[in-house]
């Protein structure tokens, strides 16, 4: 990986509010990725810098809305995003990559092993599918689906009190106005992401008391 990069890195890091340490795993897991996208095709994004912005950046972004999680899935995770730099930031969370896509899959474990990620564990399912009924404090997708298909997938994975942190670009007003009756807007956070200019926004939802 260019190693150009590393200040760029290291730069966006510190917008976050996050170690500039990081830049070594961090990197060592987008050089990974590019290596494999030649062959498999994990992301349609090719360039090492736009990766680096809307890849590692973009999943980081929302790294300070997990304060009090311990347990994260990931849901339809694709090659690792957002949860794979998020449990390189925060080696005490403990991560789950849904992910029902076999190749992809693959480069998971592989990333898991090579990165040696403690935190990581790989489940390689549907997301519907996944049996592991309310385990998780939060569920989390990025370029998923609508909110309320991301309940009707993954819902069932949250704790009683468990909340749905899903990253979208413009806010979704009309996603929030068709909820389904049983969950709930809690928050919007905006998110900042170094060196992209595009609207992103981390929505907050949970269980509708009662």
């Amino acid at each position: 990986m260019d190693d150009a990069l590393h200040p760029e890195l290291e730069s966006g890091l510190r917008q976050l509010g996050l170690e500039v340490a990081l830049a070594e795993p961090l990197l060592a897991y987008l050089a990974l990725l590019a290596r494999w996208n030649a062959t498999y095709n994990l992301t349609a994004i090719r360039d090492p810098r736009e990766m680096l912005v809307k890849h590692l950046l973009d999943s980081l972004a929302m790294h300070a809305q997990l304060d009090g999680i311990d347990s994260l899935a990931d849901l339809g995770t694709g090659p690792g995003l957002p949860g794979i730099p998020l449990a390189i930031a925060r080696p005490q969370l403990q991560v789950t990559l849904v992910e029902s896509n076999g190749k992809k899959a693959r480069f998971l474990r592989e990333a898991v092993r090579q990165l040696k990620l403690g935190n990581v564990h790989v489940a390689e399912s549907r997301i519907e599918a996944f049996a592991a009924p309310g385990q998780f404090d939060a569920i989390t997708a990025r370029a998923l689906a609508t909110l309320p298909l991301i309940l009707e997938l993954g819902g069932h994975l949250l704790k009683p009190d468990g909340r749905l942190l899903a990253m979208k670009g413009v806010l979704p007003e009309d996603e929030i106005a068709a909820l389904p009756a049983d969950w709930r807007l809690a928050a919007v956070h905006p998110l900042r992401v170094p060196g992209l200019e595009a609207e992103r926004h981390l929505v907050e939802i949970v269980r509708t008391p009662g």
